[in-house]
């Protein structure tokens, strides 16, 4: 038997009771969940080990990689841009990143861009996976990058090259990077453990990932697909672990604990208030997940409905039955998500990562108890 950490109110320990289950059953090494509702923390649970030797304990203070949750919390730093008039929605990247509007991709604005409607899914060109963290070399690639579709026709989804066409355009308006905009506005201040770049001295909480054993179901093949995933250069490679979890990628590579991730989501629910500092306007909320396209997307094999940066919980229902839920799913299984009917953020976090491409099993049984 694992002991369950943590605690849930009365009226969620059925969620309680799906976490130990996931346990029992075998399925998890080291996991957290928790809720925020209307601003409290409801559910905070976590059990099991960071290693996979299984001699480390996962504790409150474990940080675990999200991989492509992380692309929430850059969706929410580009809208904070927005909230403050230094950046629009509707605005051609090319404006704030002239060199972006090469080969063809001049008119595509900002929330085209985020909601991976600009064509550049990855590289069908071969390069050495180390490229990836040369920042300025990437950037350079997607801006002389024709794309693959054409823009504002469909999404395709942008698993690497999202965080940095966002952080470029970040970067381009503020002048700072993501991962420091992210310690200075809002971690930091806010006590949120939460971090795009970890620095070495956080590097020994960090929790050990297990693989998984097979791989994602893609559906049918295309070149989009290809080159988002099935290249041997189609994600970062070539570096030490320390390398990679020092890197910026605010697509790919944030570290975080579910508490602190569903505290920012929960501000989401909640009309942007955590702790009383309003960190976005409900206006700029809804704007964030007001859809921009939906449709069947070239990469991934789902139809999918995208606000800027967000995937909108409207066609998958992966995250409860909520019509205006909004959130994004990383590899091998993290979430988050807010529901503003309910006024719930929400974050699941594990070191077993599955071969789920979205709506993890795990996450959802956790999920559908807490609703």
């Amino acid at each position: 038997m694992v002991e369950i950490a943590g605690f849930a109110q009365p009226s969620y320990a059925a969620v309680k009771d799906a976490f130990a289950a996931n346990f029992a059953e075998g399925q998890e090494i080291g996991a957290r969940f928790s809720l925020v509702e209307a601003g409290e923390v409801v559910v905070d649970l976590w059990a099991g080990h960071a290693d996979r030797k299984r001699t480390r304990p996962f504790d409150e203070a474990t940080l675990t990689p999200i991989f492509s949750t992380t692309k929430a919390v850059a969706a929410v730093l580009i809208a904070r841009l927005v909230d403050a008039g230094r950046l629009a929605y509707d605005r051609p990247v090319a404006e704030v990143w002239p060199e972006f509007g090469q080969a063809g991709k001049d008119k595509i604005s900002v929330e085209q861009a985020l909601s991976h409607q600009a064509g550049l899914s990855g590289f069908m060109d071969e390069m050495d996976p180390s490229d990836w963290f040369d920042w300025d070399l990437i950037c350079g690639k997607l801006a002389a990058m024709a794309p693959m579709w054409p823009p504002g026709s469909a999404s395709g989804y942008h698993p690497i090259t999202f965080g940095y066409i966002a952080g470029e355009i970040f970067r381009r308006v503020d002048g700072r990077t993501m991962g420091t905009a992210l310690r200075e506005d809002l971690a930091g201040p806010l006590g949120l453990d939460l971090w795009i770049g970890l620095p070495d001295a956080e590097h020994a909480r960090t929790a050990e990932l297990q693989r998984p054993t097979g791989l994602p179901k893609f559906g049918q093949l295309n070149d989009p697909t290809r080159a988002a995933f099935l290249t041997p250069w189609s994600s970062p490679g070539g570096r030490s672990g320390a390398e990679w979890r020092r890197a910026e990628i605010p697509s790919a590579n944030g570290h975080a604990t579910a508490l602190s991730l569903a505290r920012l989501m929960g501000a989401l629910a909640d009309g942007g208030w955590i702790d009383g500092e309003m960190i976005l306007s409900p206006a700029l909320i809804a704007e964030l997940a007001r859809e921009r396209i939906c449709g069947q997307d070239l990469v991934l094999p789902f139809t999918l409905s995208w606000g800027a940066g967000v995937m909108r919980n409207e066609t998958v229902k992966i995250w409860g039955p909520g019509e205006q839920t909004f959130g994004h799913a990383g590899w091998g299984g993290s979430c988050v998500f807010a529901d503003p009917e309910r006024r719930l953020g929400g974050a699941y976090v594990m070191n077993k990562q599955s071969t789920d491409l979205i709506g993890d099993a795990r996450a959802r049984r956790l999920i559908e108890a807490a609703y």
